[in-house]
């Protein structure tokens, strides 16, 4: 799968340690997943949703993370519908 199909979606990430683990989370939870590594900015491409909990990337980072705040300080941009509350975030077509 490539990023920018049609129905891909998925967050724009800047590059930082709370987006590694986040991506590792994003990946852990969606087997279908392509990340392309644009150097600054990750884009995270699902075809149809794309499922991010707080706890997985809590898990990955080993401290907490406020939900939604942490999340949209990394994210500038996303393809999809955003859904985001203090327990996760899912991007839907």
């Amino acid at each position: 799968m490539t990023a920018g199909r049609m129905h891909d979606v998925g967050p724009v990430l800047v590059a930082c340690d709370v987006t590694s683990a986040v991506v590792q989370a994003i990946t852990s939870l969606n087997p279908s997943v392509n990340v392309v590594d644009r150097g600054s900015y990750l884009r995270i491409a699902s075809p149809g949703r794309c499922v991010l909990t707080r706890a997985a990337a809590e898990a990955f980072l080993g401290r907490p993370l406020r939900f939604p705040s942490d999340l949209e300080a990394i994210m500038p941009s996303f393809a999809g519908r955003l859904t985001i509350d203090e327990s996760g975030a899912t991007w839907t077509a």
